[in-house]
């Protein structure tokens, strides 16, 4: 599903905070963590702290692609939401990138008004005061395989942040048997938050308009290793997912 031009609407408006946008798009479905198979429509921010190994997204990480990013006021990103979604709310999933490094309190608060829900999903390195308005917030922090180390102490920040009313759960790409490790370390550190596996997806992101084929034969292998493991180790308490939406668009920008 392409996005939707972001020139139709008028990006800047005075005297409000601006967001940098990387791509709006949808409505398609979430495809995977605690919301998978909902409608919904995806805010894409640009810019990132971390640079993972394998990371599907770098259009809206590496500072190379910046001129692509939109200085949006919230405003105009609800003006967009709504056309896509025919002024219907339904959830609204905030990603990048990192979106905590945006200013998205004035953005939550402008399409709760309006009836729509917002979901974040954050590596967990910035806490910020708004997490408590969200309708859910995904903490995914980053195995070793991405080459990345967790903050601990900023990680549990961010559950803290969040408080009681947002749901809070925790989304982990596993690849090999470290970075299983590493999700059963989380798991111990943060027990009573939901926990998500999925098997990490290598196939570099294609271009705009290139449907590249994805490793589904890797992807499924990983599946089914990690199935096994989680099984064999009666971790009961954790849920495996796919990424759907890789396994029905690949790696295709904009779905």
């Amino acid at each position: 599903m392409t996005p939707l031009a972001m020139t139709a609407v008028n990006p800047v408006m005075l005297d409000e905070p601006t967001i940098r946008i990387s791509e709006i798009f949808g409505p398609t479905i979430q495809g995977e963590g605690a919301l998978i198979g909902k409608p919904t429509v995806f805010l894409r921010t640009g810019g990132c702290d971390y640079r993972c190994s394998w990371c599907d997204t770098l259009h809206a990480v590496d500072s190379a692609h910046r001129h692509e990013w939109l200085p949006m006021t919230p405003q105009a990103i609800m003006m967009q939401i709504e056309v896509l979604t025919g002024g219907k709310p339904l959830t609204v999933s905030l990603s990048g990138g990192n979106p905590a490094i945006q200013p998205l309190a004035c953005l939550i608060e402008l399409g709760q008004k309006r009836g729509f829900d917002f979901a974040l999903e954050t590596q967990g390195s910035l806490a910020k005061d708004w997490f408590a308005e969200l309708s859910v917030l995904t903490l995914s922090p980053k195995p070793p395989s991405s080459g990345m180390t967790t903050d601990w102490q900023r990680l549990a920040e961010c559950v803290d942040a969040a408080g009681r009313k947002t749901r809070t759960v925790m989304k982990i790409v596993i690849f090999n048997d470290e970075d299983y490790a590493y999700a059963r370390d989380v798991a111990g550190r943060h027990p009573n938050l939901p926990l998500y596996l999925q098997p990490g997806n290598h196939t570099p992101p294609p271009s705009r308009d290139d449907n590249a084929s994805i490793d589904l034969d890797g992807i499924m292998s990983r599946m089914r290793w990690l199935i096994d493991k989680v099984t064999s180790d009666r971790w009961f308490e954790a849920t495996v997912l796919p990424q759907l939406h890789t396994l029905i668009w690949g790696n295709l920008r904009g779905v």
